[in-house]
């Protein structure tokens, strides 16, 4: 199972909106198949495997997600599986999906085939939290990165911050934005800093969809963001159709969404990101977008790159809360991870 969670991380970039998986033949104590999945519309990872199996007549397939059992974009693995007379299958962890969840399992043991579920399933539960969040809870799993000084700034009061952290750090995000399903940022940052958010790795690498909110449309149509790969999606609460189709004609997406307390609302937001079949997000921000989000509790898991240099009290800081006043209002997070990252420490937090 190790070795199949191992195979579903080379999907780790490149399977959105579908989940990563990986499969492992074995028979006779050797293995005879290997294969993940590639990307959505290519071939499960079962099917992948079995390809790559002379003949798995009595073998154990070893997946690191509940085989499927209904028809998508591709038959359904759990009759591949029983047509190629698989005798065992071992499952990490049972789909989150509604249109399988338990399903598959129960159509593999109504064949006679041998099921056990749940070895690894924490490691499986982790490759793809995204697309478990989307799938139980309607929402996208939600990551924000930062980058600050050792004093906790974030640009100087000018608003200059290139650079706080190191290459190395910038090279760690790009692997960050490879990963997630779509960057989201707001338009502050876009008139301030007009960042491309492509994911620039190596390998190969569905692009993120790049989402801005942007209530009043500001928006300049010929911002950097537009001319790169993938979708550019604006959400706005503006109902200025001249903006609109100006935007529209430069080659952004605008969709509506309704405010709250004069602003996006969030919650919405991340409603409509799910709809859009995002699993992961990975927010690009400045303080204020950052503060709402924390907030409301929107954030799963932050990291905050850490440089060892001062910028003094007069430097912008993380995070925008006017509310909180006393001690009690303050924002408690768990430590998860920390390392370090060229000159650059990365912390990581989970929300409470």
């Amino acid at each position: 199972m190790a070795r199949a969670l191992q195979l579903a991380r080379q999907g780790l970039y490149t399977t959105d909106p579908n989940p990563r998986v990986g499969c492992v033949l074995v028979k006779d104590g050797e293995i005879i198949g290997e294969g993940w999945h590639q990307r959505a519309g290519l071939s499960h990872a079962e099917v992948e495997a079995l390809n790559n199996a002379p003949d798995a007549q009595g073998a154990t397939a070893y997946v690191t997600l509940e085989p499927c059992s209904h028809f998508g974009r591709t038959p359904p693995c759990c009759d591949a599986l029983i047509k190629a007379g698989v005798s065992r299958v071992v499952v990490a962890m049972q789909d989150p999906n509604p249109l399988v969840a338990g399903q598959g399992l129960q159509k593999l043991r109504a064949a006679g085939v041998d099921v056990v579920c749940g070895v690894l399933q924490e490691e499986s539960q982790l490759l793809n939290q995204g697309f478990i969040k989307r799938m139980t809870q309607q929402r996208p799993w939600v990551r924000s990165k930062l980058a600050m000084s050792l004093d906790g700034r974030t640009a100087l009061a000018s608003g200059e911050s290139k650079w706080i952290t190191s290459a190395q750090a910038r090279a760690d995000v790009q692997r960050l934005r490879a990963e997630s399903s779509a960057i989201l940022t707001g338009i502050n940052t876009v008139l301030a800093d007009d960042p491309a958010l492509t994911a620039r790795v190596d390998e190969d690498v569905v692009q993120p969809l790049k989402v801005v909110l942007d209530s009043q449309l500001a928006m300049p149509v010929d911002a950097q963001l537009v001319n790169g790969p993938g979708r550019t999606l604006i959400l706005t609460s503006s109902t200025d159709d001249t903006k609109k189709q100006a935007l529209q004609q430069a080659g952004f997406e605008i969709y509506e969404i309704t405010e709250h307390q004069g602003r996006l609302d969030l919650r919405q937001v991340m409603t409509f990101l799910a709809e859009q079949q995002i699993n992961e997000v990975l927010v690009e921000a400045g303080p204020t977008l950052n503060g709402a989000l924390l907030a409301q509790n929107l954030v799963d898991e932050w990291v905050i790159y850490m440089a060892p240099c001062v910028l003094g009290d007069q430097g912008r800081g993380l995070f925008t809360l006017p509310d909180m006043n006393t001690m009690a209002d303050k924002k408690n997070l768990n430590l998860a991870d920390v390392r370090q990252v060229g000159p650059d420490l990365k912390l990581t937090f989970t929300a409470n």
